[in-house]
């Protein structure tokens, strides 16, 4: 029976790493290495999932410091590559894998092709339906100014717009960094995952590179893992929508760059989009305060 590993990137997230894990254990038809890489989570979380490690026998790494989501999963990727697999499945905690042939079905998709990097599936979430396949970033100096649609209002939405045929198998440009399976001489050949991003336009670099190396990204129809994840309302949304802008410039000028023209209209754009969410967020809090 094939071995193939499952890298779990965990942060402060023990109690769906858990349910996630016991997910993994009934998965049939491969014989898995659960590997889960701590990023530096609070004590109390760390050694939970220490104590989870030991209990499922799991290989257990604890980052050293939290470099992002591309960094730590880099960190279970090289210890995959020492131990000389072929292929990894990058899952995040809050995954759940209701079809027990889940990985043995992505597995036999993409070991008889080695123009395929990445197998991925149709994934549903408590709040969208569809989280794959994922539309392509745009190299049109229009894309700066997408967001502008996001803030209209648009009824008898059911559909995420940055999600496309979710409905027929097919090779895709683009999948979501919750869960997929990649190939390991890919992995290498890109020399593993880009660590200038802290977190934020994952999938977008991946993507670029996958295309870079005249590459395939494969997507299953018909079969579905759960995203169980539900967007924070706490913390400084300011803060993260900063990161999420820093990695999206990154983006642009590395990798989606087509002349300095364009180059220089989609920046435009993006920083009008930072002073327009980070003055929202400003009077919405002086708001409310003022009625509290």
């Amino acid at each position: 029976m094939t071995k193939l590993p499952v890298i779990l990137l965990n942060y402060n997230s023990s109690a769906d790493c858990r349910k996630c894990v016991c997910d993994l254990k009934r998965q049939q038809g491969v014989e898995l290495e659960i590997i889960i890489v701590d990023n530096c989570s609070r004590k109390e979380e760390a050694d939970a999932i220490k104590k989870l490690a030991e209990e499922n026998q799991c290989t257990y790494i604890p980052a050293t410091e939290n470099r992002g989501y591309n960094a730590g999963n880099n960190i279970g990727l090289r210890y995959a590559a020492t131990k000389g697999y072929e292929y990894a499945l990058i899952a995040n905690p809050d995954m759940l894998f209701p079809e027990t042939n889940y990985i043995s079905r992505l597995f036999s998709e993409i070991r008889h092709h080695s123009d395929i990097a990445i197998v991925a599936s149709d994934i549903t979430s408590p709040e969208v339906p569809h989280q794959n396949p994922m539309i392509p970033d745009s190299e049109s100096w229009k894309s700066g100014f997408a967001w502008i649609k996001t803030i209209m209002p648009c009824p008898n939405k059911k559909t995420d717009s940055n999600i496309g045929d979710y409905k027929t198998t097919h090779f895709c440009k683009k999948v979501s960094g919750c869960c997929f399976l990649v190939s390991m001489n890919f992995v290498k050949d890109i020399d593993f995952f880009d660590e200038n991003v802290f977190l934020y336009c994952e999938e977008a670099i991946l993507s670029k590179l996958v295309e870079k190396h005249n590459k395939k990204i494969l997507y299953l129809a018909d079969i579905c893992a759960v995203h169980n994840h539900i967007k924070a309302t706490k913390g400084n949304a300011r803060k993260h929508f900063k990161v999420w802008i820093s990695s999206r410039l990154y983006f642009e000028r590395k990798y989606n760059y087509q002349n300095p023209h364009s180059h220089f209209l989609k920046i435009i754009g993006w920083k009008s989009y930072l002073i327009m969410f980070c003055l929202k967020d400003y009077f919405r809090n002086i708001i409310t305060a003022t009625y509290k």
